[in-house]
């Protein structure tokens, strides 16, 4: 039989149905219910930003952060769960507010890299060894108040400060063109790949790649997902859709592209990436007009549209696009797509 997949998701993925435009309209989600809708849903992993494991971490001293963070692994071993990664929050600090990493203030910089090594410390108490770096404001608005020079150094000494913190610990880059930022200095799986090349343990770099971030750069997902597997780096993925070039939108998985959905899936199929134990997020938001007692279905759906896709992946008719590739007969290979893709 086939590997199964490893399903993740984060407690942001189950939201109170605030966006950029107005306020929450739901009531907040506590963390237990969210524990509580991982196991019903049947997700394995939680994805934890450093403070959704150990709030208030800023005020804490290491040892109650490390305390606080095993208590955290104790409530998912009663859940049997288990967490994939920790990911510092750096972009909802006021020391962030001009980034972290590559802020122009050095006393901003220090802290991210101080937040960033206490993430480390969280993930080891939480029995998992993978930090998501998302340079979520590093970045500019203004290209001139920045040097990209400098910036590229500066992502490289966080990268070597993190690898640092311990020997075990792994960073998987998760690269995003914009938003919160207007331009970003790590916008693409290559430069994400690139920085880790440099890093001091390369080994212990590779990627996460999100669908809508990949979208939002103009490319293709399965084409980054495929050049992050040919090397080996793909170490998760957030899944979700995108309708254009939009604000980050999370929709449901296969929404508004549903080739480009089993594209991605198949191109994990062809990697085999089931059998790394990787996992696979839906990094998913319900809609605002979703009622609290139902504000879950974008999870199971996302989940449900990629096992139905795995199943099409499985069921596709090689030897039929192998002839049509054969012959270099483009057209008869596309109808053969769809037509898979619309048969029951």
């Amino acid at each position: 039989m086939a590997t199964a997949y490893r399903f993740s998701i984060g407690p942001w993925n189950i939201g109170r149905g605030a966006d950029p435009f107005g306020p929450p309209v739901r009531p907040a989600v506590s963390f237990d219910d969210v524990l509580k809708t991982a196991v019903q849903l049947g997700f394995e992993g939680i994805q934890f930003h450093d403070d959704d494991a150990v709030p208030d971490l800023e005020n804490l001293p290491p040892a109650r952060i490390e305390a606080e963070a095993k208590e955290m692994k104790k409530r998912l071993d009663d859940n049997g769960l288990v967490a994939e990664f920790v990911a510092p929050r750096l972009w909802e600090h006021e020391h962030g507010i001009d980034g972290g990493y590559t802020s122009n203030c050095a006393t901003a910089r220090k802290w991210a890299i101080e937040r960033s090594k206490r993430a480390v410390d969280v993930a080891m108490a939480l029995g998992c060894d993978l930090i998501v770096m998302w340079p979520a404001r590093e970045g500019t608005a203004v290209r001139e108040s920045k040097n990209p020079i400098t910036a590229s150094a500066q992502m490289l000494d966080a990268i070597n400060a993190i690898l640092g913190a311990s020997p075990k610990a792994r960073i998987a880059i998760e690269p995003k063109p914009n938003e919160p930022v207007d331009h970003a200095f790590v916008p693409t799986i290559g430069h994400a790949l690139a920085l880790g090349a440099r890093s001091a343990d390369p080994a212990r770099v590779g990627v996460l790649i999100e669908s809508a971030h990949a979208i939002l750069a103009g490319l293709d997902p399965s084409d980054e997902m495929g050049f992050a597997l040919a090397a080996g780096k793909l170490w998760s993925v957030h899944l979700n859709d995108q309708n254009g070039l939009k604000f980050d939108q999370d929709t449901v998985f296969g929404a508004a592209n549903l080739r480009g959905a089993f594209d991605q899936v198949r191109v994990l199929e062809q990697a085999g990436y089931a059998d790394t134990g990787a996992f696979v997020g839906f990094d998913v938001k319900a809609q605002r007009t979703q009622k609290a007692a139902s504000a879950t279905a974008h999870l199971a759906t996302s989940k449900a549209i990629f096992l139905r896709l795995v199943e099409k992946a499985r069921s596709f008719p090689e030897k039929q696009a192998a002839e049509c590739i054969a012959s270099r007969d483009y057209e008869a290979l596309e109808r053969t797509v769809l037509e898979h893709l619309l048969s029951a």
